[in-house]
């Protein structure tokens, strides 16, 4: 089955149905401040963004420590806020959705405008905002969009920034889209050909970051592995 609908450049973004419906996961919990999903038969695995923001954690706090609590609450409830408004224009966008920007602020349009040449690089959609889990993993969570990606079937992530990035602070992002890309290929046996992040930022630039099918399998998979070990590790629950 095809859903269609017009897109920008007047054609349209495809909507490849799957012959079978991804397993649900239950609503997040939490569990000693980290996030938790339960798979349909009762496993408790956390969720991905969790374990890989333990990468992160110190140069967080440290960070908060260097401008202060109060202006890293304001600069985190602003950046969640932006995110959520931007991805929410995404997924209209790209499910075909002719007003897909009615309602939003201008800052968030505008930071959508940015990267809509990227996005409209989209096509044949499998799934976007769709709850996934890998039991080989032991992780769960919700992936932006798995589609391809001038020709390539892809995980996607759509992040904002409040400024440009360098190629070398995205891992813990492709981490992130490799433990998405385990667990689509548990569930469909269907190989993902690449990881993709698209930026836009605060800045006015878009960002496109590619990794292949080599670096997502010899690189970041075992990379994501070895991060799952410590964060277990140093979280008992």
């Amino acid at each position: 089955m095809v859903n269609e609908g017009v897109r920008k450049d007047g054609e349209w973004f495809n909507h490849g149905m799957l012959e079978y419906e991804l397993p649900q996961l239950a609503p997040p919990i939490s569990i000693n401040g980290n996030r938790f999903y339960s798979t349909p038969d009762g496993k408790k695995y956390p969720s991905i963004t969790t374990v890989v923001g333990f990468n992160t954690r110190q140069s967080i706090i440290a960070w908060r420590r260097r401008v202060g609590e109060e202006e890293a609450n304001r600069i985190s409830r602003e950046s969640a806020n932006r995110g959520t408004k931007i991805h929410t224009i995404c997924e209209n966008y790209l499910n075909n959705k002719p007003n897909y920007a009615e309602g939003h602020e201008e800052e968030h349009v505008s930071m959508f405008n940015q990267f809509q040449d990227a996005i409209d690089r989209i096509n044949n959609i499998k799934c976007q905002e769709t709850g996934m889990y890998s039991d080989k993993l032991g992780v769960a969570g919700t992936v932006d969009c798995i589609a391809e990606f001038d020709g390539k079937l892809s995980i996607i992530d759509f992040k904002t920034k409040r400024k440009e990035m360098r190629k070398e602070w995205t891992d813990s992002h492709f981490m992130q889209c490799a433990g998405y890309g385990q667990m689509w290929e548990q569930h469909t046996n269907i190989p993902i050909e690449q990881l993709v992040v698209l930026v836009t930022t605060a800045t006015g630039v878009c960002q496109v970051f590619v990794e292949d099918k080599e670096t997502y399998n010899n690189q970041r998979v075992p990379q994501l592995k070895n991060l799952i070990d410590e964060f277990n590790k140093s979280n008992f629950y």
